[in-house]
């Protein structure tokens, strides 16, 4: 007997924790790192799983960098090998915190918001501060949208001197999740 009430209040208290959880597996992530009058450098992974806590505002996003599709597969197949090295380095993580979430006043009307975390990318984390993003309500789905900028030096990718000039040292991240209450 002490078994099975042991299991029912673990359930139920597992059950009631995860109500105020939002999910996604299919975000997408899409980063670039052009310059002009050379070749688009860019790549889209829709497989991103996040999730969002909303009753604190914590989030936690995990891309595979396998996952990002280039144009080009030559360019996706240098991405993989020599700058994100993705065999040693498969996952690119974010956990943060949305600023004044509360998800009782979102509508259906986009809402500003910004989140301060820390992602990790090719081994190394670093803090990310004061991204602008969006949040609304849709069908009881929490869509959240935004953007940031890193620098690629910071998570020691080193860009060999012969594609420097075709390839940006600041790289735009902009972000899309629809999250499903779980």
């Amino acid at each position: 007997m002490k078994h099975f009430t042991f299991l029912f209040l673990f359930l139920v208290s597992t059950i009631a924790t995860s109500q105020n959880k939002y999910l996604t597996k299919s975000g997408v992530l899409n980063f670039e790192a052009s310059v002009p009058s050379f070749e688009e450098v860019a790549a889209k992974n829709n497989s991103v799983t996040a999730i969002l806590n909303a009753e604190n505002g914590d989030i936690a996003a995990l891309a595979f960098v396998k996952a990002f599709r280039f144009k080009n597969a030559l360019m996706e197949e240098h991405f993989n090998e020599n700058y994100a090295e993705s065999d040693n380095y498969p996952k690119a993580t974010f956990k943060g915190k949305i600023d004044k979430l509360d998800v009782d006043a979102l509508s259906e009307k986009n809402s500003p918001h910004s989140i301060d975390g820390s992602l990790t990318f090719h081994g190394i984390t670093k803090d990310i501060k004061d991204i602008s993003l969006t949040i609304k309500m849709s069908d009881n789905n929490i869509i959240l949208s935004g953007s940031f900028k890193v620098i690629v030096s910071d998570y020691n990718i080193e860009i060999p001197r012969i594609v420097a000039n075709k390839l940006s040292d600041e790289v735009s991240v902009v972000f899309v999740f629809e999250l499903v209450k779980k």
